[in-house]
């Protein structure tokens, strides 16, 4: 429905314009505000994973095992606000205890100086429920710009009454963008360990309650 140019003068002219705002606002109702809620990762059902190469021919691949972190984000609209996690840098696991405790030591993670590592969100763009997030990502001490390509998987109710919501990410990061420059050189002229890390992520959140 539109109003004409002469009926709304004739509206002003009439009228108190408090009362023309009213009658405007009723033939034109604004739609109601985004609904913006957190939703806290569900660590046990969730993974962050990493893939890089080793001694060239194949990879190596691990995962961090102790974390926790939000997203908040209105579901209906797609849009989101924040991201926010917290990576215990010590949690790492490749299945290979000797190679787990280089790792962690300072060639790498360098735990015992820097525990956490952290990831917010800095801005994104979005196209239907496929993102493009850009991240400070923060690991030995160094805060860098991480992109991850990211999915909104859907929501759904699980049988206790919670309200879940399921998300998907790839990235790549450098690794001696954070310091970890150590390396050897095979016979062959390669390196043993790649300079490029995938990071997969499959992550699954609880919707906070709102009291």
């Amino acid at each position: 429905m539109q109003i004409s140019h002469r009926l709304e003068t004739r509206l002003k002219s009439s009228w108190p314009s408090g009362l023309v705002m009213v009658s405007l606002l009723a033939l034109f109702p604004i739609p109601a505000g985004a609904e913006t809620a957190r939703w806290t990762i569900d660590q046990d059902h969730s993974a962050i994973e990493f893939r890089v190469a080793h001694m060239v021919v194949s990879k190596t691949s691990g995962r961090f095992t102790d974390y926790q972190g939000f997203i908040e984000m209105d579901t209906d609209t797609k849009t989101l606000k924040s991201i926010e996690a917290t990576i215990k840098a010590g949690s790492i696991d490749t299945n290979h205890d000797k190679r787990d405790a280089h790792l962690r030591n300072a060639d790498f993670l360098d735990v015992e100086r820097f525990p956490t590592m952290t990831y917010k969100l800095s801005q994104y763009q979005k196209q239907g429920d496929t993102y493009t997030i850009i991240g400070d990502l923060t690991l030995r001490g160094v805060t860098k710009q991480v992109t991850l390509s990211a999915t909104f998987n859907g929501v759904t109710k699980d049988p206790w009454g919670n309200t879940r919501a399921g998300f998907s990410a790839d990235g790549t990061l450098n690794r001696k963008d954070f310091g970890m420059v150590w390396n050897k050189v095979l016979d062959s002229g390669g390196l043993v360990v790649g300079d490029e890390v995938h990071i997969h992520l499959d992550i699954e959140c609880i919707k906070a309650q709102t009291s």
